[in-house]
């Protein structure tokens, strides 16, 4: 990341209409890559408004020479220091340039507190699962499917029609390491 001039900032409210679209079409291409064409929006404007609005919410904004390429938003909880990635995206066509990287080593040096971060993916996005798994030092926890849901999920949580699953992940922090 060295060659280009990458900045990750806090989200801007002139800027939240093309973060929000950006957003939708790397999540529309992704789910296209593996399933084809849909109609479904794969990921409703509703959704990112409710990540960015969520308690302890923060969304940050990947800049490359100006241009936005990629954002994420954060749930920072300060009492159990257990933070949660709602959705990290890189804008479609720049990918594997390291901006996905970057974004996630940035959070990670903006919030040193943090014990835990947990995430999910779903089950079908081999490249999230490589990103999250071997490039950002997650580890896959638990596998949430028809036969062992979330808790919290209905059916229009799981992609395609409810059954397929995701994957939820976790990176225990060095603070969490250093506590035993």
């Amino acid at each position: 990341m060295d060659k280009i001039n990458f900045q990750l900032a806090p989200l801007e409210e002139r800027d939240k209409v093309a973060f929000m679209a950006i957003a939708q079409d790397a999540f529309q291409k992704g789910f296209e890559e593996h399933f084809g064409k849909t109609d479904d929006v794969i990921l409703p404007k509703k959704d990112i408004i409710e990540s960015l609005d969520a308690e302890g919410a923060v969304a940050y904004k990947a800049t490359v020479d100006g241009e936005m390429v990629g954002g994420a938003v954060v749930a920072i909880n300060d009492k159990t220091r257990i933070n949660h990635l709602d959705f990290l995206f890189v804008k479609t066509g720049t990918q594997s340039k390291g901006i996905g990287k970057a974004i996630w080593f940035a959070i990670e040096r903006l919030h040193p507190e943090t014990l835990a971060w947990e995430t999910c993916t779903p089950y079908f996005d081999r490249r999230n699962i490589h990103f999250y798994v071997n490039v950002c030092g997650f580890h896959i926890v638990e596998f949430f499917n028809e036969r062992h849901p979330m808790s919290d999920a209905s059916d229009e949580d799981f992609i395609g029609d409810g059954k397929e699953g995701m994957f939820e992940l976790r990176k225990l922090m060095p603070a969490s390491l250093e506590r035993g």
